[in-house]
């Protein structure tokens, strides 16, 4: 039996669909295939050469089974599941659960497949507080995934340290190897360290592989898991759109093509990307692109060193709610964006509207239709009305989502982030802007010695603290 697929379908970018001023015609996408023709070459390689780590994660089989073996050894007495990750420790792990759980996982205890399943990637605190008041006589069939790349992710980090001290009281210190898995390189950094004096169980996120390119790692692998989700089948279908995206035609690679759309726009003053699921479950995989494309492509220098800014600035909407809070603005307002719906074709669970009431014989015509149709009249109709205004609209089509449809997905994007970042050649796999932030707040919290030669923490923290007061002058 065949499996699901999705598909990329960009015919209504094209000038036929929305004239020539703003689409691409056949000449420019011609020209775009010549340019990026050559990278797929070049991104092959560079995978061939151990460069593009991520790119491996769909063949491992070491990895999952060395996921389903903590699984197995935890799942059966965990009723709730607990991630502490921020990011790119916690984005991918959230799509994964909204698109393969039903959305009533957590209350729905005969047709659960897992524990109850909670991710805290903020450190609010009257938001933890309220978990920790509700967790509390349930501690003792709780498991905590600590996920931190580096080790040293100072949300993540407290968090856990209000959390170990809790099993540490409750239950005793050697309590937290049945409540605690770490996930992090293998590095020694200061998380590692934890895990290795307490002998926690241990996860490893291969080295070269950033966050946001995680979620085919321990990271989004084990929650899965746990929560009873196919990570086989999620595997093989990245492992399926590995063999598409390498293929050396343009024409029939999905990431070039998306790559080189994405690209065209960006340079023609279309600097925003909208993604738009037209399905609940695959809301928070645009989140997940959301990361991905922002952290991959926002950059301030090119490969040269010369300063650039590129960066394209995606947005996540929801169809159908977006369409009574933003297309007002996508349809009239500045054409300066590209539209990538997400459309599903069969829902694994499809309700059929009632009959009109004699009073309103008008709502006569939505009688007996499925909710599917519905929706995905909704979605052909905004497309349809952004379309009449010269918006370039592109659609990603599921089969269905599982986990096959899933995988393909993910894959489709990291390796699309790849070729955008060769495309405006930058390097889409560092982050260097986000590092001044982490080490202000370390600072700010106190931290002792250096933060570069004659200059210690302490000194940097009177320096921010000065430029961040609150002048009350300026306060109305």
């Amino acid at each position: 039996m065949p499996r699901s697929q999705i598909e990329f379908y960009y015919g209504n970018v094209m000038a036929d669909a929305i004239g020539p001023k703003h689409g691409i015609t056949a000449r420019q996408l011609q020209a775009l295939a010549k340019r990026t023709s050559p990278l797929i070459a070049k991104l092959n390689e560079e995978r061939r050469a151990g460069n593009t780590p991520y790119r491996d994660l769909p063949y491992s089989k070491e990895t999952p089974q060395r996921v389903k073996k903590v699984v197995a050894e935890l799942k059966d007495k965990c009723e709730n599941f607990v991630v502490l990750g921020i990011g790119g420790s916690a984005l991918g792990i959230i799509a994964l659960q909204t698109a393969l759980k039903p959305y009533m996982h957590n209350i729905y205890e005969k047709k659960r497949t897992g524990p109850r399943f909670f991710v805290f990637d903020n450190v609010d605190p009257s938001q933890f507080a309220s978990f920790l008041h509700w967790i509390g006589n349930k501690l003792g069939k709780t498991v905590f995934n600590v996920i931190s790349r580096g080790g040293q992710t100072a949300e993540t980090i407290s968090q856990f340290m209000i959390i170990r001290r809790l099993l540490s009281r409750r239950f005793g210190a050697r309590s937290l190897r049945k409540h605690v898995v770490v996930t992090t390189c293998f590095n020694h950094n200061p998380l590692h360290r934890i895990a290795t004096n307490a002998a926690l169980p241990c996860l490893e996120i291969p080295a070269g592989v950033g966050g946001r390119f995680s979620v085919l790692t321990p990271v989004g692998l084990f929650s899965a898991a746990m929560c009873g989700i196919d990570i086989d089948s999620l595997l093989a279908g990245a492992r399926d759109m590995d063999k598409k995206v390498s293929r050396k035609n343009f024409y029939k690679n999905p990431a070039a093509i998306n790559a080189a759309i994405n690209y065209h726009f960006y340079n023609r003053g279309k600097k925003i990307s909208v993604m738009m699921p037209y399905s609940y479950a695959l809301k928070d995989l645009a989140d997940w692109y959301r990361q991905l494309w922002a952290e991959s492509l926002g950059k301030a220098k090119n490969l040269k060193g010369r300063l650039v800014h590129i960066g394209p600035t995606p947005v996540r909407a929801l169809g159908v709610t977006d369409q009574h809070s933003q297309v007002q603005l996508y349809r009239e307002g500045p054409n300066d964006k590209l539209f990538t719906f997400l459309q599903v074709n069969s829902f694994d669970k499809d309700p059929k509207i009632g009959a009109a009431p004699r009073c309103a014989p008008e709502m006569a015509f939505l009688a007996g239709n499925n909710l599917s149709t519905l929706l995905n009249n909704e979605k052909k109709a905004t497309e349809y009305a952004l379309l009449q205004d010269r918006r370039p609209c592109l659609t990603v089509l599921f089969d269905k989502v599982d986990e096959y449809t899933v995988g393909q997905f993910i894959y489709l994007y990291e390796v699309t982030t790849s070729f955008a970042g060769a495309l405006f050649k930058i390097n889409p796999y560092n982050q260097p802007a986000v590092e001044l932030g982490k080490q202000a707040t370390f600072a700010l919290k106190g931290k002792q010695g250096d933060y570069k030669p004659g200059y210690t923490y302490q000194e940097w923290a009177k320096e921010i603290c000065s430029r961040t007061k609150i002048d009350k002058n300026f306060r109305v």
